[in-house]
């Protein structure tokens, strides 16, 4: 049996024995009755010569062996949203380079979906941005991902959040861009748990006003939109707004503590997946959505059911720093050599947080090699907690 020594919230140490059995990859081709999207991460160059804190070190082929991860698992890819610390280390040149790749990366198979981040993050917030300039921030970004021959999630805009004082403004921004567009795009909502900078996104900062904003332009403009992913970790908000969703405009769930309810349904209406936490449980993720294909929802709920204390733990406050989680766990399942991130951000989440998180994936069956996840875990342990195993 492989064990290591875990710290406690006491002050003490565990010896930790892991229990854990992997769970077994399904093998396609895989058969899903919802579209499902991972939002992939990317790995950090631990080994280039760089600020990690100032500029941004990808290493471009792991980076790239994850999405085929993801889609050898079945999933679509989600590129250069905030998984991948978009705006939060990863700049936009960076991310259109992202883009480029992972497009053409998709072209080498025929399984491959990805939609890629749409914002404004190359435009500079002064004191003399004017709603055009955001416009014109994410027409230029449009125009770049459409040079490529991708489809598009139109991210939620730091700057339109800044420089919007109505309604009216999000439905004049969202107008204009929409009517550009050639192929039906997916929104993004992303509450102010996972961006601060988003408080009072749609032009309210009560949920229910800034739904009907949200609703109105949707109606507005159904024609050029394929659907809407929502992150506001509120699944009574997201059956509500499902619900009235035009026909044909698909709700993408991205409520990472309430996907397996929102995913399975309500015999009326099911939401489709565009998660984060889909980056970490790609394997159990893809063998749940198939047993729910086959109409079996016993074994789709027994999978993800251990699944969510994990989400919920990596999703934990302060939200935003959950992307250390889902890289931790990608270095533990061996997808990248190094526990290193864009922004050094791989300091943003404590040793009893990683201890913890170590501890769920093993009850969930996600650690691919637990071996080797415990020899890892016990190195990182030794080096920043002076833990010993």
């Amino acid at each position: 049996m492989t064990s290591l020594t875990l710290p406690l919230p006491t002050g003490g140490t565990e010896s930790y024995t892991l229990s854990g059995t992997p769970v077994e990859r399904p093998k396609p081709p895989h058969r899903f009755n919802r579209i499902a999207f991972g939002a992939a991460h990317v790995v950090a160059d631990p080994m280039a010569a760089h600020d990690p804190w100032i500029e941004s070190a990808v290493d471009w082929d792991r980076t790239l062996a994850f999405r085929h991860h993801l889609w050898d698992l079945g999933l679509a890819v989600a590129e250069a949203m905030d998984t991948s610390q978009r705006g939060m280390g990863l700049d936009w040149l960076t991310a259109r380079e992202l883009i480029r790749r992972s497009i053409a990366e998709a072209r080498t198979r025929s399984d491959a979906m990805v939609f890629s981040g749409v914002g404004t993050d190359h435009l500079v917030l002064t004191d003399h941005v004017t709603i055009d300039d955001v416009v014109l921030a994410y027409l230029e970004q449009i125009e770049a991902v459409a040079a490529e021959g991708g489809r598009m999630i139109v991210m939620a805009s730091r700057a339109l959040a800044a420089k919007a004082r109505s309604s009216d403004d999000y439905a004049s921004v969202y107008g204009r861009i929409l009517g550009q567009v050639s192929e039906p795009v997916i929104l993004h909502w992303l509450g102010d748990m996972f961006d601060p900078a988003l408080a009072g996104y749609w032009g309210n900062d009560d949920i229910d006003a800034a739904m009907e904003n949200c609703l109105t332009i949707i109606e507005e403009n159904a024609a050029k939109i394929d659907g809407i992913k929502i992150s506001l970790l509120d699944k009574d908000k997201e059956i509500i707004m499902r619900r009235r969703l035009p026909k044909g405009v698909r709700m993408y769930t991205g409520d990472d503590f309430n996907y397996p309810e929102l995913i399975e349904g309500d015999g009326e209406h099911a939401s489709d997946a565009l998660l984060g936490i889909f980056d970490s449980i790609a394997p159990v993720a893809s063998a749940a959505l198939a047993a729910l294909a086959e109409g079996d929802t016993d074994r789709y709920r027994a999978l993800l059911a251990p699944t969510v204390p994990l989400a919920r733990h990596i999703f934990a406050a302060q939200t935003r720093f959950y992307k250390t989680g889902v890289v931790f766990l990608a270095w533990l399942n061996g997808h990248q050599p190094a526990f290193t991130m864009v922004g050094g951000q791989e300091s943003a989440r404590s040793a009893l947080h990683f201890a913890e998180l170590f501890r769920l994936a093993d009850a969930a069956g996600l650690l691919d090699d637990p071996a080797q996840a415990a020899d890892r875990f016990a190195g990182w342990l030794s080096i920043h907690a002076g833990i010993e195993r």
